[in-house]
């Protein structure tokens, strides 16, 4: 069981850093009209730093187990 929520959280603090580095829909000036809105880009950021954050509490809290 430590192995699977090992393996969730860790997939979780992933996902957050992918969402979070994603965040902006960067196109270097070229596609703006698909870009995000600033609204849009902190929503996705706040859901990737608390995808992180739960990932890396759950890792910790896993590890502290006997």
């Amino acid at each position: 069981m430590k192995t699977i929520i090992n393996t969730i959280a860790a997939l979780l603090v992933f996902g957050g850093l992918m969402a979070v580095a994603g965040s902006a829909n960067d196109c270097d000036g070229a596609c703006m009209e698909t870009a995000n809105t600033l609204g849009e880009m902190l929503t996705v950021a706040g859901v990737g730093l608390t995808m992180m954050l739960f990932g890396a509490i759950l890792l910790y809290k896993n590890s502290e187990e006997a």
